[in-house]
């Protein structure tokens, strides 16, 4: 595409989404890409309409194995020329071949059961109807800083005020605890003698709440009290889930056993929209006895299912390279942070998650656009501002890694005064 056709695509698709959808929705994007749009993607890396080229370590997490994986748009292709949409009324071979894998790659002892969506909200709003139908009962225990969508019922349990404001009430009996150990028995205390608690759900890292890792300890013991109260145990892995943080699943590793896993964001390869709850059979008791008591017209959609078949096994081919990448990222952001003490505040994450901590909510938000100048487009965090996160995918190579921590050791260099905390060097 010549520059000029670029810079005309570009003002085009600004105009409109200021015109149909937000203006200040275009505002932001036109700042994020100097007023250049995405063209199309190749593994880690992107082309933008004015010619220039990006490294793709944001992507929300759903970039996993980077842009357009060969192999999952091969089966993607594959599909739509078999069966590109289910009539629903009959069984699909693609989307009972997913249940069926997915059933064998979490935990094949006890998650068991499948029910198939299409984004996280999907994932969490099914979980949560789950544990309230088996258990007769409607309190949910979430924690303080959890992200787990913006749909209504996911809503509830999500803890920023900001999404919240304007919507309550919401779902009723969601309640929100610090992931302090001290505070799980008063949260099991209301209620009568089992605290009418449905479910507890965690994520075991906060993403979009500034890559927090809950410690392993508190993870186990809410889930011990959990079952104890007759309360079922969901893992919100839509973001930490499928090797980005290095196991298949965090919570299972940290002893932790979840009644469901919910995955989603990276599980349709990048190429489609597509989530998962993994479920106990006794979780999943009220869709076994009424299988339309929760459905979705896309539920299962063939070619996400297609999609997600093919993720799985590029996931575990790729897993190997996620360690890599890590030991790169951990020692190349330490270095970072020692470089700008006071600008860069802290560091932290696994595997292919990683947060950036910066002075101030305006330092992050200059570096944030800089480095979709520089070519280097990464995450914010929703819930904390002064926090952007790194999502690298398994695909990148070693070079990659490092030119994106150049980007951003020279454009944390070069912040102006006025964004940097008043007592930065």
């Amino acid at each position: 595409m010549a520059a000029s056709d670029g810079h005309g695509a570009a003002r085009d698709a600004l105009a409109a989404t200021r015109r149909h959808q937000s203006p200040q929705l275009a505002l932001v994007y036109g700042m994020n890409g100097s007023g250049a749009i995405e063209m199309r993607g190749e593994g880690a890396r992107l082309l933008l309409s004015d010619g220039r080229g990006a490294l793709d370590f944001g992507s929300y997490a759903v970039t996993l194995l980077g842009q357009r994986h060969p192999a999952v748009l091969a089966a993607v292709r594959d599909e739509l020329d078999a069966m590109p949409v289910s009539t629903r009324v009959l069984a699909n071979r693609t989307t009972a071949e997913l249940a069926r894998r997915l059933a064998a790659w979490g935990d094949a002892e006890r998650l068991t059961k499948v029910w198939l969506g299409l984004n996280g909200c999907d994932a969490v709003e099914a979980a949560l109807k789950l544990a309230r139908l088996a258990t007769g009962r409607s309190r949910v225990l979430a924690i303080e800083g959890a992200y787990h969508g913006k749909s209504l019922g996911a809503l509830a349990a999500t803890s920023n005020a900001r999404y919240r404001r304007g919507l309550e009430p919401l779902l009723g009996g969601v309640t929100h605890i610090p992931a302090d150990t001290a505070a799980i028995p008063a949260a099991f205390a209301t209620g009568g003698a089992d605290g009418g608690v449905a479910a507890v759900l965690f994520e075991p890292v906060q993403g979009e709440g500034g890559v927090l890792p809950l410690e392993p300890a508190f993870l186990r013991a809410l889930a011990d009290a959990a079952h104890a109260h007759g309360a079922f145990v969901i893992a919100d892995e839509i973001q930490t889930g499928l090797r980005r943080c290095g196991p298949r699943l965090v919570s299972t590793e940290a002893g932790v056993r979840p009644d469901a896993v919910l995955l989603g964001k990276a599980l349709g390869g990048g190429v489609q929209p597509l989530s998962a709850v993994l479920a106990t059979p006794e979780l999943y008791a009220p869709l076994t006895a009424d299988p339309f008591a929760h459905t979705t017209t896309f539920s299962g959609h063939p070619l996400g299912a297609a999609a997600g078949l093919a993720a799985l096994t590029a996931v575990e081919e790729l897993a190997p390279r996620g360690a890599v990448l890590e030991r790169l990222l951990a020692d190349g952001l330490a270095r970072i942070a020692g470089r700008h003490p006071g600008l860069v505040t802290r560091v932290r994450g696994r595997g292919l998650l990683w947060g950036v901590e910066f002075g101030t909510p305006a330092a992050a938000g200059d570096v944030l656009m800089e480095l979709g100048r520089k070519g280097l487009v990464v995450s914010p965090c929703l819930g904390r501002p002064e926090v952007l996160r790194l999502l690298p995918p398994l695909v990148a190579s070693d070079e990659e890694a490092e030119e994106a921590l150049a980007i951003l050791d020279s454009v944390c260099a070069a912040v102006p005064d006025e964004f940097r905390p008043a007592d930065a060097p």
